[in-house]
């Protein structure tokens, strides 16, 4: 299995200043991907958070992204943190240097040279938004925090990645409570492990149920769990609302 973790960096989110999309954006590609995606942190601008939790991501999955953090500004500490968790220095990368001053001409300054600072062996990853390129360490991919640009260097990044057989799912919403289905969901569940089976509830008076999704890679047994969660729900009298 390829798994991947993704650790979000900065203060602005765990302020709510700001609210991350980048998350949502990982998980659907990694899905596209084939790459599981078991486990997000959030972590503040704090160096001793950072490290540990780079660490430890990076040993326990194939792939680490990082988001936010690799900015021109001083509370942009995500290179020189990263460099201290790999045990290297931080240094002027010449061939980021040589990016950056090509692609500000004249605007190129000491604060955007900052941009340029990596940790010693590190990759460059292509920025085809606004070309400071992120960077590579290992199995950890430091990538910007602003969603446009992180994009960007996302799917420019995705060639290196080991893929596999993307994940499929099927959505049936019906009218029923979780706790009339509960039961013989997990019974269904059982009888098809191959698959997960998630169960999600909506209050949008007068509209109140359920969606259940169907996820996997197993083609075959999403289908026949989707069947059988259609026939609970005829059983119990329920409606399907929407089938997907």
């Amino acid at each position: 299995m390829i798994t991947a973790a993704i650790l979000v960096i900065g203060n602005e989110i765990l302020s709510g200043r700001t609210k991350d999309t980048n998350i949502n954006f990982i998980a659907q590609r990694l899905s596209d991907l084939g790459i599981d995606l078991l486990e997000v942190r959030i972590v503040p601008d704090d160096e001793h958070q950072i490290i540990e939790a780079v660490n430890a991501l990076r040993a326990s999955y194939t792939y680490v992204f990082t988001t936010g953090g690799i900015g021109a500004t001083h509370d942009d500490i995500t290179a020189a943190t990263i460099a201290k968790a790999f045990q290297v220095d931080l240094i002027e990368n010449p061939m980021a240097l040589a990016i950056l001053k090509d692609y500000y001409q004249e605007r190129f300054n000491n604060i955007r040279r900052r941009m340029a600072l990596m940790p010693r062996g590190a990759s460059l990853v292509d920025n085809p938004v606004s070309k400071a390129p992120a960077f590579q360490m290992e199995n950890v991919f430091c990538l910007a925090g602003m969603p446009s640009v992180m994009q960007g260097m996302f799917e420019a990044l995705t060639p290196q990645l080991e893929t596999a057989e993307p994940f499929y799912q099927n959505i049936v919403t019906c009218n029923l409570a979780e706790g009339v289905i509960g039961q013989r969901l997990t019974e269904i569940q059982t009888e098809y492990p191959t698959v997960n089976i998630g169960s999600y509830p909506f209050y949008q008076l007068p509209n109140v149920g359920v969606n259940l999704v169907v996820r996997g890679k197993d083609k075959k047994a999403i289908s026949n769990a989707t069947d059988a969660i259609i026939g609970m729900v005829k059983d119990f009298g329920g409606a399907i609302s929407q089938e997907a």
